[in-house]
């Protein structure tokens, strides 16, 4: 369940907000002094931070760069009165990742929260070098699928094709990327090399399907 912080020293406009949150599936909880909110950020793991600029008992720009500099990465919405144009470039400059100037409407923030979110998620996907495989091991900085390690060249179309998981990967971008260039020879070994991939994935369960004209896509047989 999404987690959901919020730091408002707005007790009634917080306390709809943590309610609406919670009607619509995330686990939501408020504050209103910032530092009670940077002590449960460092205590717990959280996906989102929704906080005001004034009244949380600490400066709000100096509250944006506390959790900036602790959680580089966290997504961060500014909601505030405040709605001048300094406001926001200090908020933005400072590391918020959204600015929204109260009254604003629930529904829209909840698809700016989701925009945001999906960004994050797709980011740290993006990241991951090990993979679970029905219980295989792909590990993508050892080079190695369970205990048999593999070539640098096969470890990189693997990890290409498992970081899209689903979606047809260019046969170009692949090409690009792993051969430095497209023509007959290298589309022919990286046919070679589609066909190495299936002896590791057709025991795990998995397919490497070619879509003709197009790319590859790793996708899970059903069960």
């Amino acid at each position: 369940m999404t987690k959901i912080l919020i730091i408002d020293g707005d007790i009634s406009l917080s306390t709809v907000l943590c309610d609406y949150l919670t009607s619509r599936g995330y686990k939501a909880q408020r504050v209103s002094d910032g530092k009670a909110g940077l002590d449960l950020l460092a205590g717990e793991y959280w996906d989102a931070v929704l906080m005001e600029l004034q009244g949380v008992g600490i400066n709000g720009y100096e509250l944006i760069k506390d959790i900036r500099h602790r959680l580089p990465f966290i997504p961060l919405i500014v909601l505030t009165t405040r709605n001048d144009r300094e406001d926001q470039m200090r908020a933005f400059q400072l590391g918020c990742d959204d600015f929204q100037t109260k009254p604003f409407s629930m529904d829209i923030l909840i698809c700016r929260i989701e925009a945001i979110l999906r960004r994050v998620r797709e980011y740290e996907e993006r990241k991951k070098r090990v993979f679970n495989l029905n219980g295989h091991t792909f590990d993508a900085t050892h080079q190695t699928f369970d205990t048999q390690h593999m070539s640098s060249r096969l470890s990189d179309l693997l990890l290409m094709l498992c970081r899209n998981e689903g979606e047809v990967v260019d046969r170009h971008r692949i090409l690009s990327a792993l051969w430095k260039q497209d023509n007959a020879f290298t589309a022919r070994s990286l046919g070679v090399y589609i066909n190495h991939l299936r002896t590791y994935l057709t025991p795990a369960g998995y397919q490497i399907i070619a879509v003709r004209y197009k790319g590859y896509k790793l996708v899970q047989n059903e069960k």
